[in-house]
């Protein structure tokens, strides 16, 4: 048997499929929550390396409060993504800091058991105004500076990824968008599951299913923990090289491939769900590189992998297929 997988399923009821919908535009907090978790790791160096360079020149000490409620791996917590659809940050942020004391005290009680929390915590898990102050003006100044200034070219991204979706929903109805949402969903009718790093539930009961485009969403779609708060499941989009500073950074990025793995970017974006097999064999290389050279990829933004039958094929992301015109203009 094979090795158990970690899945999110999101289980629907008779009204939800006519209740789910693709938000507008992106959330100001979900980006916010988002931006924090790439900020501390390096995935994705081409799509977010100068973004990154940027941000971390411009942070103050404020960050710190941020960068502790929202690590890079496993919970952060949910208090921070009430909801989604705010008008802007301060609609948002009134929610937040309106948060009960005792949706607080658990949510920071689900992070003070992966890591040890500072002494700030427990006041503000009591919902102390002078420690919630401080962590609206920390939201505010980090938005400032890590969202803020890119946040038309995310919108811009955001509605077209919007306008795909809502064809592909006029052409196959709301189960197409939802099987074509990601390459590690699955639709599997009336549950929708998800490659996830912890096993999930998600019941809708007839709530319908927020959708909602994200930037800084990387790799897999994401959702809550508490189940009772608004269903939302936030997706990554293709994002254009060079979102965060023009197109120059596309140039900078494809340095970075090397030869052989640009040669293999190239050999997807001409031939669209090529396998591992043919790409190891057009450019004359073992299948374990071609899959390395794959993985790194995939691993960075550049291709997207569909798994049938047992094959691996691939296809490049916007990114990647911009990423290497521009680098060859």
């Amino acid at each position: 048997m094979g090795a158990h997988r970690n899945t999110l399923r999101v289980h629907f009821d008779t009204d939800d499929l006519a209740r789910t919908r693709v938000l507008h535009t992106p959330d100001p907090l979900w980006e916010t929550l988002l931006s924090l978790h790439r900020l501390q790791g390096v995935a994705g160096q081409p799509v977010f390396g100068g973004w990154r360079s940027r941000v971390r020149r411009r942070l103050d000490r404020s960050a710190g409060m941020l960068l502790t409620l929202a690590p890079p791996r496993g919970y952060s917590v949910d208090f921070l993504t009430p909801g989604a659809g705010a008008a802007d940050l301060e609609t948002g942020l009134d929610t937040v800091l309106s948060t009960p004391r005792s949706v607080l005290a658990a949510d920071l009680t689900e992070l003070a058991a992966s890591r040890r929390l500072p002494s700030w915590a427990p006041s503000l898990a009591a919902g102390e105004v002078e420690v919630l102050r401080e962590l609206g003006d920390a939201l505010r100044r980090y938005f400032s500076v890590a969202v803020e200034p890119f946040w038309p070219a995310i919108v811009s991204q955001a509605r077209a990824d919007r306008v795909r979706r809502g064809e592909i929903v006029l052409d196959g109805g709301v189960e197409a968008l939802l099987s074509t949402l990601h390459h590690q969903a699955r639709w599997r009718s009336p549950v929708l599951e998800i490659d996830y790093p912890v096993d999930q539930d998600l019941r809708l009961g007839g709530r319908g299913l927020l959708l909602v485009p994200s930037l800084f969403c990387w790799q897999s779609p994401v959702t809550l923990l508490d189940a009772g708060r608004q269903p939302v499941l936030v997706y990554p989009i293709d994002r254009r090289p060079g979102w965060f500073a023009g197109a120059s950074s596309a140039r900078s990025a494809i340095a970075l491939l090397g030869r052989t793995r640009a040669a293999v970017l190239a050999a997807i974006c001409a031939r669209p769900l090529v396998s591992t097999t043919e790409l190891a064999a057009e450019l004359g290389i073992s299948p374990a590189g071609a899959s390395q050279h794959a993985t790194v990829l995939r691993d960075s933004g550049l291709i997207v992998t569909d798994r049938a039958g047992g094959t691996a094929r691939h296809r490049p992301t916007a990114f990647g297929s911009t990423l290497l015109t521009v680098s060859a203009s």
